[in-house]
């Protein structure tokens, strides 16, 4: 029985992407908060033949991510990948100013949650799996406190997790895509040329060597 890839963020842009990649060679659970969004790529992936399991959640809610990783046990007994693409964007805004709302959403999300996760899904992955991270170095950038400083936490979390992992398993990576034309782009560069930049099905297919690899 082939086991699952779990991908945290499948609703929109990279994880949607990599979500429909893989679906040709492995079952895929799509976790993300857009209903909608997941049951259009249920609909494309059923279309490539393959198989999907939508759990339309929050990463932050700790009980549904016990009881999605219990569930994925009990059915798989483990799981091939991790894909972790979850991630909360913060509004730009000079460091004085950064609302404490957005910023405790963003602590939250993208360390709190990350680390509750690396917790119950290690062991699904158990030493032959693999997770896959993906930077964004705007740490110390002009505006970018909430999002900057938060990222840059959830990967120096990634990176130990990698070190310790290192000869035990499971295999950690952290890859940088290049900048894409997502919703969260869009909010931290509006008006900007969007026709250079990559798709995320391009970054896809450009990374699945690596994520498999």
């Amino acid at each position: 029985m082939t086991t699952p890839a779990l991908i945290t963020g499948a609703s929109r842009g990279l994880g949607h992407a990599i979500a429909l990649a893989l679906a040709p060679t492995m079952p895929i659970v799509a976790v993300g908060r857009t209903t909608g969004a997941l049951e259009e790529l249920d609909d494309a992936i059923r279309a490539k033949g393959g198989e999907a399991v939508l759990a339309p959640m929050d990463i932050n809610v700790d009980a549904a991510m016990q009881q999605l990783c219990r569930s994925i046990y009990d059915r798989w007994g483990g799981i091939s990948l991790w894909v972790h693409t979850a991630i909360h964007a913060g509004p730009l805004a000079p460091a004085p100013h950064l609302a404490e709302k957005d910023f405790d959403k963003s602590v939250n999300t993208n360390i709190t949650a990350t680390r509750r996760l690396i917790t119950y899904v290690a062991p699904l992955l158990g030493s032959s799996g693999r997770a896959i991270f993906f930077d964004d170095p705007r740490a110390g950038e002009r505006f970018f406190g909430h999002y900057g400083a938060t990222k840059a936490a959830q990967i120096a979390l990634a990176r130990s997790w990698a070190a310790e992992a290192e000869k035990i398993g499971p295999q950690v990576r952290i890859l940088t895509p290049n900048p894409m034309p997502t919703a969260t782009r869009a909010r931290f560069f509006p008006g900007e040329d969007r026709a250079p930049l990559a798709t995320p099905e391009a970054e896809a297919a450009r990374l699945l060597p690596e994520i498999l690899g």
